[in-house]
């Protein structure tokens, strides 16, 4: 079975691909086509972002899709920076301009700043809709940690962990983010469903 994973980031490609590994189901994603397909997320959760993504391309290609949408939310921001993770710092946003920026929104605030990632994984065949949520609990530090990672993965300590996202193994944090427990979780259902 083939099944089309809506991004076209590597990094989450490899991380999928694992957790699907034991299933005899192939992923492509978005760079396997040579449409170009840029869905607008203007959900107002990461569940109606995934969702939309998945469905519209599944329109599109007429075949079954997975796909997410993640984020950061931080407690003492009122959950923010949330689904607007990516753009954080602007339109030019950059990984090292949005985790200046929260360090800085996090100075007013006392330690520790609780937070946590959040992935919806999501699913459609132009039949089935499926979404989850899988969370990754933890605290932001003030000073970035590691390179192992991307986006707020040096300034994420995972809770129970005395290192950031950045500075842990790729293995296990493809067995303990919000990525790969969403994931996970959306492969059950798919399998329960007999989906795939």
């Amino acid at each position: 079975m083939e099944i089309v994973f809506a991004t076209g980031n590597n990094g989450k490609l490899k991380e999928v691909r694992e957790i699907f590994s034991d299933l005899d189901v192939k992923i492509n994603s978005l760079n396997d086509f040579k449409e170009n397909i840029d869905v607008i997320e203007d959900g107002k959760s990461f569940e109606e972002n995934a969702l939309k993504k998945a469905e519209e391309v599944q329109h599109l290609l007429k075949l079954p899709v997975i796909s997410d949408d993640s984020g950061l939310e931080v407690e003492q921001l009122n959950r923010a920076p949330g689904i607007y993770s990516a753009r954080y710092s602007g339109e030019d946003a950059t990984y090292e301009k949005n985790n200046q920026k929260l360090i800085e929104e996090l100075k007013k605030f006392q330690q520790p700043h609780l937070a946590k990632f959040v992935c919806a994984a999501a699913f459609s065949d132009g039949i089935n809709r499926l979404v989850v949520r899988g969370e990754f609990k933890g605290q932001i530090i003030s000073e970035a940690r590691g390179k192992n990672g991307f986006g707020y993965d040096p300034l994420f300590l995972p809770e129970g962990l005395d290192k950031t996202s950045a500075e842990i193994s790729s293995e296990l944090k493809n067995k303990i983010s919000h990525r790969a427990k969403a994931f996970n979780k959306l492969k059950e259902m798919l399998i329960e469903n007999k989906l795939i």
